[in-house]
């Protein structure tokens, strides 16, 4: 070999040896690239999230309450905070409602002229043409009150006098001082019962004395329920008896009060009828449900408050309470892919006052949970009651952290 092929043979093998060494440099930097780039993102990528296992409670629902319900009339009872009736019949049909027209004259003055808590309101002189005024009533049979000219009263005082023993003449003369004039009031009390939704309810006077006074049950416990919701009628109407000046006592015309729960609200008798709008507590648990009824047309007041008993002691053992929640009830579960796990636990109780059968039912509405801390909130627990809803939050009983940095490393796949 020469000298020219030697030389040559080295330049060969030199560039041979250039070539793989450059090769494995990049295949070097190449893995050491995509290494730190795996790394990087492995370290930095979300972690999936755990979906929540969700343990559903039971509905709850009693039985039916069997009800004693009257066998003639028009009648409705409604709770106050329920939905819809309680029991009724005939409910829709339009009834004279006699006395129980004073109530509606009484909100009706209430509005234009309110009372203080504690208060009389304003003064009513009372002159002869009041004193004609009773003498009138008499004359066509209506209840009346005694009255006096020169005599000076309250308008809480007057209320008395007209509400509890049924005084007609004192619905004449209240609505004369507080609109100047009966047509006055007519005209003021027919908007404001129409601005109630009273829409069946239709007025021709002050007292009820005239048959063209006439509403429907569902009307009427509406009435009730506004009455009750007015303090000045509530206390009222609630009183067996009122000592007025110049008048003497008089007496609640309503012979249920005091008994069956009864706490109000008015009597109304016709020629041919005896009606009652009422209101009664019944105690459930820690707390009581105000029950606004209301029966028409029975043959005697005798007849119509046994009826009304036997249908109240026989509404108030179908409310009762539930307790669909306990405060830390474990609603829903969660387990992550690196082996933690948690539970979303209700954070308060809720416990409810339900009417007969009417479910109860909770809805658990949890969300998925990737990292989070203890005590944090992740999702609702609804109650249903009917139309209502009660909601409470759902919160973790242990906190979910990060899985670190060899689990995120060692599982590609299970990352976003």
């Amino acid at each position: 070999m020469t000298d020219v092929d030697a030389s040559q043979a080295r330049a060969r093998v030199y560039r041979r040896r250039r070539i793989v060494v450059f090769s494995a440099l990049a295949v070097v930097i190449a893995l050491v690239t995509t290494g730190g780039v795996y790394t990087a993102n492995a370290l930095g990528a979300a972690v999936p999230a755990a979906a929540p296992q969700v343990i559903d409670p039971e509905p709850v629902a009693a039985a039916p309450q069997p009800l004693a319900l009257p066998g003639f009339g028009s009648y409705a009872v409604g709770a106050v905070g329920f939905d819809g009736l309680v029991a009724a019949g005939n409910e829709s049909a339009p009834m004279a409602m006699a006395s129980l027209t004073k109530v509606v004259t009484a909100l009706v003055v209430l509005e234009a002229h309110p009372i203080a808590a504690g208060e009389g309101g304003p003064g009513i002189e009372y002159t002869e043409a009041d004193v004609d005024i009773y003498w009138d009533q008499v004359a066509q049979n209506s209840s009346v009150a005694p009255v006096a000219a020169g005599s000076t009263l309250t308008l809480r005082e007057s209320l008395e006098a007209m509400l509890l023993p049924s005084g007609g003449n004192y619905s004449i003369s209240i609505a004369n001082w507080a609109f100047g004039s009966v047509d006055a009031y007519l005209e003021r009390a027919r908007a404001w019962a129409a601005e109630q939704g009273l829409a069946e309810t239709q007025l021709a006077d002050t007292s009820g004395l005239s048959l063209d006074n006439v509403s429907t049950a569902t009307d009427l416990v509406r009435l009730g329920q506004i009455a009750l919701a007015d303090p000045t009628v509530a206390e009222i109407v609630a009183k067996p008896t009122a000592d007025l000046p110049e008048v003497g006592t008089v007496k609640n015309s309503n012979k249920l009060l005091g008994t069956h729960g009864v706490d109000g609200i008015k009597t109304g008798t016709t020629d041919d009828a005896a009606n009652l709008l009422f209101s009664a507590d019944v105690p459930v648990g820690g707390s009581s449900v105000t029950l606004v009824g209301v029966l028409l047309g029975g043959e005697t007041h005798a007849v119509l408050n046994e009826a009304i008993a036997a249908l109240l002691d026989s509404i108030a053992p179908g409310f009762h309470e539930v307790v669909p929640l306990e405060a830390n009830q474990v609603l829903a579960e969660y387990t992550t892919p690196w082996g933690e796990s948690a539970r979303a636990r209700a954070a308060d109780g809720a416990s409810v006052v339900v009417w007969s059968d009417t479910p109860v039912d909770v809805e658990v509405r949890a969300e998925p949970v990737t990292l989070a801390a203890r005590g944090e909130e992740v999702g609702t627990a609804v109650v249903h009651v009917g139309a209502q809803e009660i909601s409470v939050p759902l919160v973790l009983d242990r906190a979910i952290e990060d899985p670190g940095a060899w689990w995120r490393l060692s599982n590609p796949g299970a990352l976003g």
